[in-house]
């Protein structure tokens, strides 16, 4: 025999043992997985969005009342629906649980079929909203799709899902190109405002004079080229999230009314004498180390404590190699627009054997060139790019003349990492006579990770 199909998951909530075991058995007869609870605190210590397709509660209990339990279990999931079991011919209590967001109501004492009835059409009204709220978020284009199976980007994605429903301020960190705005998008998107604007703003895109005006909007006449009012990127984003990007290079003068932002759930728009009430959820990225910042004194310790009620760092792609098959596929087929284009094992090898200091962007724009140089059905070596300056990608980019195939033999007796890393940075900085762009090009490297290297080894950047 197969095993048992499961028609939903129940949280019962009644103080009565007597009736909640008639229910209990009845419920569970009918297909139901059931846990009961006792009284309103214990269901409370139970729940979990995430456990849960339907609640049923007594509404008259001791300590925790279930219009409480109701109100509660509402606020970390609001699509979930809720029954109350008011005492039979109690209309004002039905009328106030309705109030408060209840799906129904069934009066007590009740039959059997009654509940089966109430708790079938439930399941059915929740189920109706999750594809309708899942058909409006892919018609809003705001989802992405996150492609890798290692283990560091099932860390990242599970820790993602699990603050999702929260409406904690959450950092996400990590080097530039690993995905990091896609990240945000997938907790928008599991949260519960998916179906409320997801707003986008990169802080070091916009000059400083210019973001005020940008972030907390302004009136007509506030200023020189002020022709109408602007709302702002936070009222925009009115009831869902508002994504700052690079939030590292948001300038100081701008950090304390940002700061009160989040502190008081208003904004001052440009030239306006009233602050306007937001609910908005806030998501920072950046591939800065803020520490540094607030030690130099560029970025307010206040403000940092305040973005990272919850940090989530994004690995390199060097640290998840074993995704990068995956995302080439992905982006080979979605690149090729149809053609059948296939990756052979050596190509593949050296790709996956590259560092990637441009991460997730950079592989995604070497699967472009690939496919917009293909001339067959399979990509070649010939098809992946080179690193600036030179000609050939298997003996440039991926290896080959300078590559880990020339290094002479390794000591036998063990030798310093930390020393060995030291030793390449201050030979590649005499060789670049000190510019250190050029340098971290050469070590093929991001420039701000060749730089903290710089320091955290106290080297000279003088040739």
């Amino acid at each position: 025999m197969g095993e048992k199909t499961i028609k939903g998951r129940i949280l019962f909530i009644d103080d009565d043992k007597a009736g909640r075991e008639v229910a209990l058995f009845n419920l569970r007869r009918a297909g139901y997985e059931v846990t009961p609870a006792s009284d309103g605190q214990e269901a409370i210590s139970f729940f979990s969005p995430e456990t849960f397709d339907v609640v049923i509660t007594d509404f008259k209990m001791p300590g925790l009342s279930g219009i409480e339990v109701l109100r509660r279990i509402k606020k970390q999931a609001h699509e979930i629906p809720v029954l109350v079991l008011p005492a039979f011919g109690n209309v004002e209590t039905a009328v106030e649980a309705m109030k408060e967001g209840a799906y129904d109501f069934i009066g007590k004492p009740f039959h059997r079929d009654q509940l089966l009835l109430s708790v079938g059409k439930a399941l059915e009204r929740r189920r109706l909203t999750e594809e309708l709220r899942d058909l409006r978020i892919r018609i809003s284009g705001v989802a992405r799709e996150i492609v890798g199976t290692s283990e560091a980007m099932r860390r990242v994605l599970e820790i993602a899902d699990r603050v999702a429903p929260s409406d904690a301020t959450i950092l996400i960190t990590g080097e530039s190109g690993t995905g990091k705005e896609i990240v945000a998008r997938r907790i928008h998107v599991h949260s519960s405002r998916a179906e409320k604007p997801f707003v986008a703003i990169n802080c070091a895109a916009i000059p400083g004079e210019l973001l005020e005006s940008e972030l907390f909007g302004h009136t007509r006449g506030a200023f020189t080229g002020a022709i109408r009012d602007r709302s702002g990127r936070f009222r925009q984003a009115e009831g869902g999230t508002l994504f700052l990007d690079e939030i590292g290079e948001i300038p100081t003068a701008l950090q304390p009314k940002l700061l009160r932002v989040l502190q008081e759930k208003t904004v001052d728009a440009v030239g306006s004498d009233a602050p306007t009430p937001v609910d908005v959820r806030i998501l920072a990225a950046t591939n800065k180390d803020l520490n540094d910042r607030i030690r130099e004194g560029s970025f307010r310790e206040d403000l940092y404590y305040r973005l990272n009620v919850i940090e989530l760092h994004v690995p390199p792609l060097r640290e998840r190699r074993d995704d990068i098959p995956l995302l080439v596929e992905h982006f080979v087929k979605e690149l090729a627009e149809g053609r059948d284009l296939a990756v052979p094992p050596r190509v593949m090898e050296l790709i996956q054997s590259h560092p990637w200091p441009g991460n997730v962007r950079e592989l995604k724009n070497a699967c472009e060139r690939m496919v917009i140089l293909c001339r067959g059905n399979e990509v070649s070596v010939e098809d992946l790019p080179p690193v600036p300056g030179t000609t050939s990608p298997e003996k440039s980019f991926f290896g080959g003349e300078h590559g880990v195939e020339d290094w002479p033999p390794l000591p036998p007796d063990g030798l310093s990492l930390v020393d060995l890393e030291k030793g390449v940075i201050e030979e590649a900085l005499r060789l670049k006579r000190g510019n250190i762009t050029q340098a971290a090009v050469y070590l093929r490297i991001p420039r701000h990770i060749l730089v903290y290297r710089i320091e955290k080894y106290g080297l000279r950047r003088d040739p």
